[in-house]
């Protein structure tokens, strides 16, 4: 009786070495891409570029993403995490070969569209796994384990290229980029052989013919509309990070006065997600993962907007921490409100994983294209004020016009 019971209890109890699988992948793919964006904006002015120049290039890679989003929601069956992961690392390897060899702004685009389409996959993946084995409860605090493990490598990155890069750009961030990229698979094969002899899933395998392409917007209309003022936010959240990775390495670059520690300037944008990243799942079990989603983003976006008031270096660098640690809690809250979605209504997974992944473009479509404008013409600093303030706004009014619970129709 005793084995019984401690077979049943096995297999009821759900195993969390995925999570860690997950997350160590994240932390060598968040090393590969942080890199990446430190570099991107660097290789691209160093180019020729203007600002406004970069914004656009940069914001081309989630106009190529949207696009992929459409694609994917229509024509692909299944978005099980192990093949949307498979194909990130490919697109992954293709896209430095492509940058660091872009003699034409063509090739920038190409570069950019790789770019997006691979950041793409990731979030289909990671919303799939979570919602296929995580429980329901443990979707924020799921996230927010993600998270943290996923910003130590963001917060390690700009500071390791400061470290790595001089004037001029050369060969060495290109090898160590690749080196925790192939770090990063190793843990994905770990994940592979974990969860295929763990078949304990959260939600029910739903495999569809794809819809017309009507049927498919009207679907993404129907769903879009409830989700409206959720989406809005993480449009938001994305046209803030935006902001970040297109000017903060140009910015921490111009500041002789922290060299060799330029990447700090960034670091103290990432480092706040391993201060709070662990406690998200209590905070959002009192407030609400929405309510907690749009207070923590408002505090964020209001701290930024001091940016302008401030000139030195030291100063900008706690503003940017400060902010930061509400935005912190923002990202995990509002993504396991989404975790929770796509297990009520699992018919439509695929519509609202693209649904996120669109509002995220659209953030990094504008963002990029805003960030360049601004600081050609009113500077960077004033800049990142007129951003915080503006979305402060945005999201007081999204408290207001949310409701409490929203339901997802199924097909």
């Amino acid at each position: 009786m005793l084995n019984k019971i401690r077979q049943y209890t096995h297999r009821q109890t759900p195993n969390y070495q995925p999570l860690h699988a997950v997350s160590l992948m994240l932390l060598f793919f968040a090393l590969f891409d942080g890199i990446v964006s430190y570099l991107t904006p660097l290789i691209i002015t160093q180019a020729g570029f203007s600002n406004t120049m970069l914004g656009i290039i940069i914001g081309s890679s989630s106009v190529a993403g949207a696009l992929f989003d459409i694609y994917l929601s229509k024509y692909l069956k299944s978005t099980h995490f192990r093949r949307m992961y498979l194909l990130m690392f490919i697109f992954c390897f293709l896209y430095p070969l492509l940058l660091w060899n872009a003699k034409t702004i063509w090739l920038y685009l190409i570069a950019m569209a790789i770019w997006g389409f691979y950041h793409d996959l990731k979030t289909f993946g990671n919303f799939d796994f979570v919602g296929r084995k995580i429980k329901p409860k443990e979707h924020a605090s799921s996230f927010g384990i993600m998270w943290v493990f996923k910003q130590v490598g963001y917060i390690l990155s700009p500071i390791i290229a400061g470290f790595v890069i001089g004037n001029l750009i050369d060969l060495r961030p290109i090898f160590l980029m690749y080196f925790y990229l192939f770090t990063a698979f190793i843990f994905y094969l770990l994940l592979v052989f974990i969860t295929r002899k763990n078949q304990l899933d959260y939600i029910k395998v739903n495999i569809h013919k794809p819809l017309s392409f009507l049927l498919e917007i009207h679907l993404w209309k129907r769903i879009g509309k409830l989700l409206l003022p959720v989406l809005i936010l993480t449009t938001l959240l994305n046209i803030v990070d935006s902001f970040f990775w297109t000017l903060g390495p140009l910015i921490a670059q111009k500041m002789d006065i922290i060299k060799p520690f330029n990447g700090l300037f960034i670091a103290a944008y990432t480092l706040p997600t391993i201060l709070v990243g662990w406690f998200v799942g209590s905070i959002t079990n009192k407030l609400g993962k929405k309510r907690t989603a749009y207070i923590t983003f408002l505090m964020g976006s209001a701290t930024l907007g001091l940016f302008a008031f401030v000139q030195t270096p030291l100063l900008l660098i706690i503003i940017i921490f400060t902010s930061s640690i509400f935005m912190s809690i923002s990202w995990p809250a509002i993504n396991g409100a989404y975790a929770d979605y796509i297990s009520e209504s699992s018919k439509v997974e695929k519509e609202i994983e693209a649904l996120e992944n669109f509002s995220g473009n659209a953030g990094y479509v504008i963002g990029p294209i805003i960030a360049g404008i601004l600081s050609d013409h009113i500077g960077y600093g004033h800049a990142f004020t007129l951003l915080g303030f503006t979305c402060a706004a945005i999201t007081i009014i999204l408290l207001k016009i949310t409701p409490k619970k929203i339901k997802i129709p199924t097909r």
